[in-house]
């Protein structure tokens, strides 16, 4: 990021505050991303996208308002920006209703450079792409190959009126690999997003052998079973479980939609009141962790220039805590988590998970699986489909696999799990000592709708849920 732009930005807090406002911090923000898109083994397209502004978020007359700016070029841009921000909130003063209170954070004068051991540059996305398509694409079956690379550098500034300076640089390198199969009337299809935040390093161990994996699995899953509605034991891979984690955990979890505040595209939180409550096992135990190095949900201050730290929400099964801002820090009269996190700059910040995952347990997962008599094991996250409140909820599964007394036999396909989350949380009976972060790369929050990048995952875990194949 050049001088100049992160000079913008202290000139834009200061002005602001000149001109009244009670607090006020921007975020300046310039990104690279580079991806290349190989299908069968043809380049679809290479793309390079360039991005850098600012946003400026402030309080004025007990409100808050946000704009933002792409590429300013000069102070009287910023100063205009600035003051049409103000107008925002003087408009909104007439309708406030509380008064709007930030819990202490102390200020922070810090550079941040995000470790990236191997250089990731398009010459070798595109060698990477064309190995993995050429896996997929001469596997028996597969009709389609699909293998989508990119690698993102961003630097982030964050100036506050309270005194914080935060410059953190890093980078994110992602694959997502598709095989489709087919044969006499029947798709199948098999998906992986691999990578984490760095470079080369997080998507060249074993990516080979992942696309060999997902185009023989949807090779297979052609001559698969379905399956009869049936409620009983399922053994959940941990892949599977991030995005339970995801889903059922993470965003009940956000305190925003604990409040009502936030309820646009993945809705309120059931166990609203239920602090200090039992929601489910002595096996569940939830935690949110930026701190994870090389999860896509690694950073190190938010976009409050809070610092991050592990925070546990669920501890033997008794909900604990909700991720947190400044603001609703004082509202649950506790402390902010380090949450606060937007798409980028264009975008005012929510409450959103860093790396949220179900703690492991002890089981070895050979164990897990000998004791059931009759149950499924279920792999791979696909598609969720969950109520306003986090309650009721199904989730597809890319394919299972039957438990007959302790053997795993029939591949399964097209099968959904539902379940609602209090029964199902209290079945836990076991989490494996085995722990996996997946990268998550598509989360969707807010209105205008912000698409986020964040880590989930977890262990294998045994419960009871209702298993059936959707066709």
């Amino acid at each position: 990021m050049s001088l100049e732009l992160q000079e913008l930005a202290n000139k834009a807090v200061k002005f602001a505050m000149d001109e009244g406002v009670q607090y006020c911090d921007v975020r300046a923000e310039k990104q690279e991303k580079k991806s290349i898109l190989v299908e069968d083994q043809e380049i679809e397209h290479i793309k390079t996208n360039n991005d850098e502004g600012i946003g400026i978020r402030l309080i004025k007359n007990g409100v808050w308002s946000f704009s933002s700016i792409t590429n300013p070029k000069s102070f009287e841009d910023i100063q205009i920006k600035v003051k049409d921000t103000i107008r925002n909130s003087l408009h909104y003063t007439k309708n406030k209703k509380n008064e709007i209170n930030l819990f202490p954070n102390s200020s922070s004068k810090i550079k941040i450079d995000f470790p990236v051991l191997i250089k990731p540059e398009l010459e070798e996305l595109t060698k990477i792409g064309f190995e993995c398509s050429k896996i997929i694409s001469n596997t028996p079956k597969i009709i389609k190959s699909v293998v989508d690379l990119q690698y993102t550098t961003n630097s982030k500034y964050f100036v506050n009126s309270e005194g914080s300076e935060i410059i953190q640089n890093f980078t994110d390198t992602i694959v997502d690999m598709i095989a489709i199969a087919n044969e006499s009337g029947i798709t199948q299809s098999i998906n992986t997003t691999e990578g984490g935040r760095g470079g080369l390093e997080q998507i060249t161990n074993k990516i080979n052998l992942k696309a060999e994996e997902i185009a023989i699995k949807a090779s297979r899953l052609i001559n698969a079973d379905t399956i009869k509605e049936d409620k009983g034991v399922v053994v959940m891979n941990p892949d599977f479980v991030s995005l339970l984690t995801h889903e059922i955990l993470g965003h009940p979890s956000e305190a925003d939609r604990v409040l009502g505040k936030e309820m646009a595209w993945a809705g309120g939180a059931w166990w609203k009141g239920k602090i200090g409550e039992k929601i489910g096992s002595k096996e569940l135990n939830v935690f949110d962790d930026p701190t994870i190095k090389e999860s896509l949900g690694w950073y190190d201050f938010d976009d409050e220039g809070v610092k991050t730290k592990k925070t546990t929400l669920v501890e033997d099964g008794i909900l604990k805590k909700h991720m947190q801002n400044r603001e609703t820090a004082e509202e649950f009269n506790t402390e902010p988590t380090g949450n606060m996190r937007a798409t980028n700059y264009r975008f005012m910040p929510l409450i959103r998970m860093g790396c949220t995952c179900i703690g492991n347990g002890n089981w070895n997962v050979d164990e897990m699986i000998k004791e059931v008599k009759h149950g499924y094991l279920i792999s791979d996250m696909k598609i969720p489909s969950i109520d306003m409140k986090r309650y009721n909820w199904s989730i597809s599964c890319q394919y299972a696999q039957k438990i007959e007394n302790g053997e795993i036999s029939n591949l399964l396909r097209d099968v959904i799990v539902v379940g609602n989350a209090p029964e199902f949380f209290e079945s836990i009976d076991a989490c494996g000592n085995d722990f996996t972060v997946r990268p998550i790369t598509n989360c969707g929050k807010g209105d205008p709708m912000q698409s986020m990048i964040m880590g989930n995952g977890g262990p294998t875990i045994r419960a009871n849920a209702t298993v059936k194949s959707v066709n």
